[in-house]
């Protein structure tokens, strides 16, 4: 047996802990005796409530600081028609703030359509974007819409929009400027109504002052700009990002893995996820398809999160809170000390009553 159940303690209150049990056998494969252990799961279930009364939109999750700036923009940016520019790293989560402006917005009852520009060469692109009328060229035999035909009175996302060509960031800049378009193989100009919102892991700026991106579009698309961080930038996301996929992936495979332990958590917070939150979502989605029972523990990350942790004094730094400071170093410490917490706060200088007391009010061990 390995699953999360409910016990009640003393004054009848219910506890969330996970229970497992192994047969002892001899070598001739007879059973002589067998051993059951307990683990406090109040972690996850605080993480869980949380998770149910934060503040966040779909599948964006967050509490740091930076997170909660971006949540009180959000409904503000949604009601104007402005176009945004949505800049981060690959993995920041760019798609789900431009559906969240969507959702959030007037338009929410017509089409969101999203395009990546960076996966698609000009010929493609050009016909994707604005449509072609039969008799084209080669095999268009009917008339099919572009993007912004399909996006018509909703949103149109323009992913990677920084690698788009200088000939296609011309035909672009027309439509935003004169909010008309002309699909290939047609004379007569089609007028567009369509929320712009773009996104660009570059530089954009820094493009133009390259010439490799036109200063007049850069303009246009940077009406108003949101600027996602990365997530070693906002630490103290992490178990609730954890939590929350993992109510995802059991909601999906029908399992009931309750959380992960201390170790795991303290691996998690101190690594640097080049990859960002699609990265961490990766992570969790590997120990979740490898646990067999109702916690994940560090056999169960991919191969380089296994090994000895990294040497190192602190993570970067910047964007860090001093809560996020905090809690990064309680779970250092509980990861140094495999989980002992008197160990801990000998470590860490503090009382184990008040190591107790910051794990139950920071959620960054069991409590």
């Amino acid at each position: 047996v390995n699953k999360a159940i409910y016990i009640l303690d003393a004054r009848g209150n219910r506890v969330p802990i996970g229970i497992s049990t192994a047969v002892f056998k001899d070598a001739d494969g007879r059973t002589i005796g067998g051993v059951e252990t307990f683990r406090d799961l109040r972690l996850a279930e605080e993480l869980r409530k949380e998770l149910d009364t934060q503040c966040g939109f779909a599948d964006i999750v967050g509490r740091s600081v930076a997170m909660r700036q971006l949540f009180e923009l959000l409904p503000r940016i949604a009601e104007s028609d402005s176009t945004v520019l949505i800049e981060g790293d690959s993995g920041t989560g760019k798609e789900l703030f431009a559906k969240a402006l969507h959702n959030l917005s007037p338009r929410r009852d017509k089409p969101f359509i999203a395009l990546n520009c960076a996966a698609l060469p000009d010929t493609l692109l050009e016909s994707e974007l604005f449509g072609y009328k039969a008799g084209a060229f080669t095999d268009a035999r009917v008339d099919k819409p572009g993007r912004f035909a399909l996006a018509d009175g909703g949103t149109l996302f323009l992913d990677e929009i920084g690698d788009v060509s200088p000939a296609m960031q011309v035909r672009l800049l027309r439509v935003v400027q004169e909010r008309t378009y002309e699909p290939l193989g047609s004379v007569q100009p089609v007028r567009t109504d369509v929320r712009l919102v773009a996104a660009t892991n570059k530089d954009l700026g820094k493009l133009v002052r390259k010439g490799l991106f036109r200063e007049d579009l850069f303009y246009r698309i940077h009406v108003i700009r949101l600027t996602l961080p990365r997530l070693r930038e906002r630490r103290e996301d992490i178990p609730l990002l954890v939590e929350h996929f993992l109510a995802k992936f059991n909601r999906l495979q029908g399992k009931e893995v309750a959380g992960v332990s201390d170790a795991v958590l303290a691996r998690l917070m101190e690594y640097d996820y080049p990859g960002n939150v699609r990265e961490l979502e990766n992570i969790v989605e590997h120990a979740f398809v490898l646990c067999r029972g109702a916690l994940i523990e560090l056999a169960h990350l991919p191969p380089h999160l296994r090994g000895p942790a990294k040497e190192e004094s602190l993570p970067d730094l910047a964007g860090m809170t001093l809560e996020a400071m905090e809690r990064f170093l309680i779970a250092n410490a509980l990861r140094r000390t495999n989980g002992n917490r008197a160990a801990a706060a000998r470590e860490l200088g503090i009382n184990p009553s008040t190591l107790f007391r910051k794990l139950k009010t920071m959620g960054s061990a069991e409590a």
